[in-house]
């Protein structure tokens, strides 16, 4: 059963993303915190929303002197509860339960407005990852790189490096930090064409001036009476062109 789908994914195209393991493109240890990055950039368009059931978050904590190291795995989009469910199957039923700690699909609370109301959902931080508390060795490597939906690991070619414990600290701080302040959804650009759809200049139209991602802010460029002027609104009250 499990060899038959294995292959139901064999004609799948690999999914775009972060260099895997064995590819010439494969990053050394000292690129990690770039990749960590531009997953963090990749994550900063909207996502899809995701169920509840989504696997909740660990508690806040690294133990650097324990065995087990966090590792990035790359999934198919979409499919990344199923590998979840599917590496703690398999860890059971092929005697490495004890090699595998927690399993995390890193996710954030947004919010954004819908009919004048305010409303948060989840998405997913990093679509197409999964992130594996391990004591690697060679018989695991081979256990999860052979999990339905998984393409592999993410750098270090023949020998995944794990995650420093700054990196680890940086997503589940992201995470944790999200659902006391919920991110907005959209994102925006400066000269981005957007509607206002709240306040007092709702129905107005205008271009983005400046965008002031730490505090959620936007200047936009609003024709009054004529004559463009600059209205500071929140990225709530606002949506794209």
């Amino acid at each position: 059963m499990e060899a038959e789908e294995n292959a139901n994914f064999d004609d799948q195209p690999e999914p775009e993303g972060i260099p895997l393991e064995g590819s010439s493109a494969a990053a050394a240890p000292e690129d990690l915190t770039e990749e960590v990055e531009e997953m963090g950039a990749e994550a900063a368009e909207p996502a899809s929303e995701i169920p509840a059931e989504t696997v909740e978050p660990p508690a806040m904590g690294y133990d650097e002197s324990s065995p087990r190291k966090w590792y990035i795995i790359h999934t198919y989009s979409g499919f990344e509860n199923k590998v979840a469910e599917s590496l703690r199957t398999r860890a059971e039923a092929f005697g490495f339960a004890d090699k595998i700690g927690q399993v995390l699909i890193p996710t954030e609370e947004v919010v954004e407005l819908r009919n004048g109301k305010k409303v948060t959902s989840k998405r997913l931080v990093y679509p197409g990852y999964v992130l594996v508390e391990m004591e690697m060795n060679d018989e695991l490597w081979h256990a999860v790189k052979n999990t339905p939906r998984v393409t592999g690991f993410v750098g270090g070619g023949n020998s995944p490096v794990p995650l420093s414990a700054d990196e680890v600290y940086q997503i589940l701080f992201r995470q944790a930090s999200s659902a006391e302040r919920p991110r907005p959804k959209m994102t925006f650009e400066k000269n981005d064409s957007v509607r206002i759809v709240d306040g007092p200049f709702a129905n107005f139209s205008g271009k983005v001036d400046e965008v002031n991602a730490e505090r959620g802010t936007l200047r936009v460029m609003v024709t009054i009476f004529g004559r463009a002027t600059p209205v500071e609104l929140e990225f709530l009250q606002v949506e794209k062109a």
